[in-house]
């Protein structure tokens, strides 16, 4: 079997075309999940009663559910009461709802773990819970939490290919049209392993740097 790297050379634009909606996608669904994230990672930490409850409620459905059945769920069934999204609003609300408990459970874990007596002394020294949050709380969770999150967001870029199923025309959307109009199943499937590497292992280098720099300033190495 010999590679057809004319017909590879040829398509390569249009990989270049889903590589960029497939990087949109995943930074703009890592943004607003770490928004959600930390939002109800706080209420669950501070909150109580039923608004802690449907945030609690939230992540479990969030972490629990596959994220094709979430999107079929928007795409498919909430036109039927009325409710409807273009393709990319629906990749981005749906992949928002799972990155988001994901990230919610890292950083509660991270606010969790401070020791309480720092979060005592802090109180006992006057400290507004405002002051304890951004002084104390916030900077060690981040730390803490830097790891899960740095896999967090490999993970959602990753799972943008789960968005081929409702035709947004990413990377895996592409390579699969590519290979019903031309049956070159080996050369597409190389190139479209190609550029996930190429979108991910430069973003795991970065982020694995930004985790050991944490790490020396927390342990003075």
């Amino acid at each position: 079997m010999e590679l057809d790297f004319n017909f590879m050379k040829e398509q390569l634009p249009l990989f270049v075309r889903a590589a960029i909606v497939t990087l949109k996608i995943g930074i703009t669904v890592i943004a607003s999940s770490l928004a959600v994230g930390i939002l109800c990672s706080m209420i669950v930490f501070y909150g109580k009663g039923f608004v802690k409850l449907i945030v609690q409620i939230y992540v479990e459905v969030a972490r629990n559910t596959p994220l094709l059945i979430q999107l079929f769920f928007l795409y498919f069934a909430l036109p039927s009461l009325g409710i409807r999204m273009s393709g990319y609003t629906t990749a981005i609300v749906a992949m928002t709802f799972l990155g988001g408990g994901y990230m919610a459970e890292v950083f509660r874990s991270g606010l969790e773990a401070v020791h309480k007596s720092q979060i005592e002394s802090a109180l006992a020294l006057g400290l507004s819970k405002a002051q304890l949050l951004r002084f104390i709380l916030f900077p060690q969770a981040i730390r803490i939490s830097v790891p899960a999150f740095i896999g967090n967001f490999i993970f959602l870029l990753k799972e943008t290919s789960v968005l081929a199923a409702i035709a947004i025309p990413e990377l895996l959307y592409t390579t699969t049209d590519l290979i019903a109009t031309y049956y070159k199943t080996f050369e597409m499937f190389l190139l479209l392993a190609a550029f996930y590497l190429v979108l991910i292992l430069p973003l795991s280098l970065v982020l694995s740097f930004v985790e050991r720099k944490m790490n020396y300033g927390q342990f003075g190495r």
